[in-house]
């Protein structure tokens, strides 16, 4: 007897065992009928959509498959390790209506425990609060999915990055939310808050000891190259069983944040998704369903009699409104629609104060929008330019879809009447022109730095003609176009300019259109923009990042000859910045001053395209040899109004170079 007591007892210790690791991997396809364990503000929605916050201030959405699992592997034994684990899973985050701010985030959790005891909303994710953050104890690893900066900060900001996280929220590592393929410079950013739904893939092996985090939209096969490749050593951040899922939460910003399916396997590759059997996540303005009220059964009568003449009057202001404001045809597929009392209250009624700068399109305003507090430039066309009605569209139809993380983003734009509108995200560092010419405390760019926005540039520049689905050819590049971000990246601005053309297609554009020391020969000569007219001015750039100087000072200073001569002379580094009293790598110095004499060669076609100038700087390729011009880079318009070209041994020029930018009918 007491021997089948032993017997029932043990059969029962190996089940309940056993039951701690059973379905070591799972998958749903939407979470119909599932036994996920949902706490607080998280449901599954009819479709099969697991949400876990709706438009709620400040609350929490959790989601977790119910089996605790089994993360240690015991053939690692004298030394346990953690069990090399795999998930992926397709959500998305829907801005509460459109246009609002978005809060602000989502995380993929490990946890001991499905509850977090006096764990806060906003940027805590549900999972921590001010006390209990950072601590060793809570054995928490997380993968964030963040909409919003500010954490440990006064001041919240758009964000737009993946973090990986131990007990806490300080990321070990975080990246810009983008994807990429082996081999490929470009990045294509991806942004978490668009409401599109989007997949991730989260990798751990216990080999290596090294999580990888992949994520593209779900119309992208899984990218090649992970976002994040990041060292851990988790046997010390997990313990033995743990439970995994998800939690988001709101605070004063709220979004949708849904989770549509989602896999997960120890020790092998967790199950694929099948995106076409996933639910899809709505596309409208979504709003919590209302709470019935007996009061305003006697408030509502009341307040409509009070307010039916106020009403009526403010929709005839409503209806004049819209007249005034009406869309015009190629308004209809363009970027978010700022109001313009908006944007007049952010930039202060467009006060002097505000003003960072002007060129000949237009004048360019600090604003701190007044219902988020974050920064933007608002571009405004003045009144008398001819062309800025087309110039204003053609920045709606090309900045609206373009996105890089080298380009300066367009949030969005107005018009009323005659005043044209675009609002870009601001840049705290202001213009490289600045920063070389207008430094403030006496400020250096040191060789890193420069070499790093060259990089930035280029690959700015590689992406307008030949990433995007049509070549875009800028027509200004020069250092007062190109911002630099608060990590010292460069981001391509200022495409009032921009004129697009399909692939393959020679591009008819007619007038010459950029900046004095800017514009190459053939340009000046024809008025047609290519992506070689980029490359020249993209050459003098170079040429002025690492010396320093403007393309033209003086009636007799060329930056591109004075550098020619310093490298007929074999002594080429004699044109390097003597302010960065010479620290710096001398081969990379000499490359990057080759490299700016042989984009803006004098012949097109011995300039290289923008993709064989980022093998250079990246050091794939070596740079050929550049031989002399025989005629001086840089073109003037005469008073006969002829395109002069400048001999390089003049002294003396009748025309007085400035560098101002030009418009010039063939």
């Amino acid at each position: 007897m007491a021997m089948g007591v032993s017997l029932a007892c043990f059969v029962i210790f190996v089940f309940y065992v056993s039951a701690l690791s059973v379905q070591a991997s799972f998958l749903y396809h939407g979470f119909n009928n599932s036994d996920l364990i949902l706490r607080q503000g998280a449901s599954v929605e009819a479709s099969g959509l697991l949400r876990l916050t709706d438009s709620t201030q400040f609350v929490i959405g959790q989601a977790f498959n119910p089996n605790a699992h089994q993360m240690f592997d015991k053939s690692s034994e004298p030394v346990l390790d953690v069990s090399s684990f795999s998930t992926t899973f397709v959500f998305a985050i829907v801005p509460s209506s459109p246009g609002s701010p978005v809060g602000y985030g989502l995380a993929f959790v490990m946890a001991p425990s499905t509850t977090f005891p006096g764990a806060a909303s906003e940027h805590y994710l549900g999972l921590f609060n001010s006390s209990s953050n950072g601590k060793a104890s809570n054995h928490i690893f997380a993968v964030e999915f963040d909409t919003i900066n500010g954490h440990d900060d006064p001041q919240n900001s758009k964000g737009n990055h993946v973090g990986i996280n131990k007990n806490g929220m300080r990321s070990s590592a975080s990246e810009t939310a983008e994807y990429s393929y082996y081999g490929s410079d470009v990045k294509t950013e991806v942004y978490l808050d668009s409401g599109d739904p989007i997949q991730a893939w989260i990798d751990y092996s216990r080999h290596s000891k090294v999580v990888n985090v992949t994520i593209a939209p779900t119309n992208v096969d899984k990218p090649t190259e992970p976002l994040i490749s990041y060292p851990i050593n988790l046997n010390s951040v997990l313990k033995e069983t743990m439970f995994v899922g998800f939690s988001a939460s709101t605070g004063t910003e709220t979004s949708f944040h849904y989770i549509s399916g989602w896999s997960f396997a120890i020790n092998e590759q967790a199950p694929a998704l099948n995106v076409s059997q996933l639910p899809k996540p709505p596309k409208v303005d979504i709003s919590p369903p209302s709470k019935f009220n007996p009061l305003l059964t006697v408030v509502v009568p009341i307040l409509s009699a009070m307010t039916l003449m106020g009403i009526w009057f403010l929709a005839s202001l409503f209806r004049r409104r819209l007249r005034d404001d009406s869309l015009e045809e190629w308004e209809r597929d363009c970027p978010h629609r700022f109001g313009y009392n908006d944007l007049y209250k952010a930039t202060k009624g467009f006060k002097d104060s505000e003003l960072l700068g002007s060129g000949g399109f237009g004048s360019v305003y600090r604003g701190v929008l007044p219902f988020t507090g974050s920064e933007i430039a608002v571009k405004k066309i003045t009144r008398n330019s001819t062309q800025g009605m087309r110039e204003f569209a053609a920045e709606i139809e090309s900045l609206g879809r373009l996105r890089h993380k080298n380009l300066v983003n367009l949030q969005g734009w107005c018009k009323k009447k005659n005043d044209l509108l675009l609002v870009y995200d601001y840049v705290s560092n202001g213009s490289l022109d600045s920063l070389l010419y207008h430094p403030k405390h006496n400020f250096v760019l040191n060789w890193e730095q420069r070499i790093n926005i060259l990089k930035g540039v280029a690959g700015g520049l590689l992406y307008l003609h030949e990433e995007w689905e049509q070549v875009v050819i800028h027509r200004d590049v020069k250092p007062s176009n190109v911002l630099i971000d608060v990590d010292m990246n460069a981001r391509l601005s200022d495409f009032g300019l921009a004129r697009l053309y399909d692939h393959d297609q020679v591009s008819h554009t007619t007038s010459v259109v950029g900046t004095i020391g800017y514009i190459s020969p053939e340009l000046a000569r024809t008025g047609k923009a290519s992506k070689t007219t980029d490359v020249f001015a993209y050459g003098v750039l170079i040429l002025e990042v690492a010396c320093g100087r403007r393309p033209l000072e003086s009636d007799i200073f060329i930056l591109v000859d004075w550098v020619m001569e310093c490298h007929e002379r074999g002594r080429i580094l004699d044109a390097a910045d003597p302010k960065l009293s010479a620290v710096y790598d001398m081969n990379e110095m000499e490359m990057v001053l080759q490299l700016g004499l042989l984009c803006s060669h004098y012949k097109p076609e011995a300039r290289p395209s923008m993709r064989q100038v980022t093998r250079y700087l990246n050091g794939d390729d070596q740079i050929r040899s550049v031989h002399p011009p025989n005629y001086s880079q840089v073109t003037f318009q005469s008073s006969s109004g002829f395109t002069q070209f400048i001999p390089p041994s003049s002294q003396t020029s009748s025309a007085s170079f400035i560098s101002t930018s030009i418009d010039l009918s063939r």
